[in-house]
């Protein structure tokens, strides 16, 4: 199997499990890495994901990947947060972060640009608002290349409004 063919399996395991539970799989990582490999979980959910959220999942998923067999290679299975700082992927996720700071970068320049930030205000038929010094940008979906929500002044995340 593919790298691209574990992560999706694995994606399709762990959503199976974790969406009945309101958890969302933000992202899906496997890769060698100095120790060997790592499978690597984000999971998010509303309010915030905990330690003992984490622990809980890890032995969740590890359970129904050892009875599915289908990874060949050792790897060790991490469970987190996606973090303050997460990326954003997907209409929902733009959409969920609306009017937090995000950091842009997109495929194709857009005004000449390719890098942005600013504050997201709308997600919607596959395309992403953001304002950026008083104007209002909009950028495809399909056009960004990354997305990260940004730190507001004095290093905590802005409340959504």
């Amino acid at each position: 199997m593919t790298q691209e063919e574990i992560i999706d399996r694995v994606r399709a395991v762990a959503d199976f499990l974790l969406a009945p539970q309101g958890l969302e799989l933000v992202e899906v990582q496997f890769r060698r890495e100095a120790r060997g490999w790592v499978l690597r979980l984000y999971v998010d959910k509303a309010g915030g994901i905990t330690l003992d959220d984490c622990v809980r999942i890890s032995q969740e998923v590890g359970r129904n990947l050892d009875v599915e067999d289908f990874i060949s290679t050792p790897y060790t299975l991490e469970v987190s947060s996606p973090g303050l700082t997460r990326s954003l992927r997907t209409e929902k996720d733009f959409a969920r972060y609306q009017n937090r700071l995000v950091k842009l970068t997109s495929h194709e320049p857009v005004g000449n640009r390719r890098q942005w930030k600013g504050r997201i205000r709308g997600a919607e038929e596959g395309r992403i608002q953001i304002e950026i010094d008083g104007e209002l940008l909009e950028i495809p979906l399909s056009n960004v290349a990354r997305a990260n929500l940004e730190m507001d002044s004095f290093g905590s995340p802005k409340p959504r409004s």
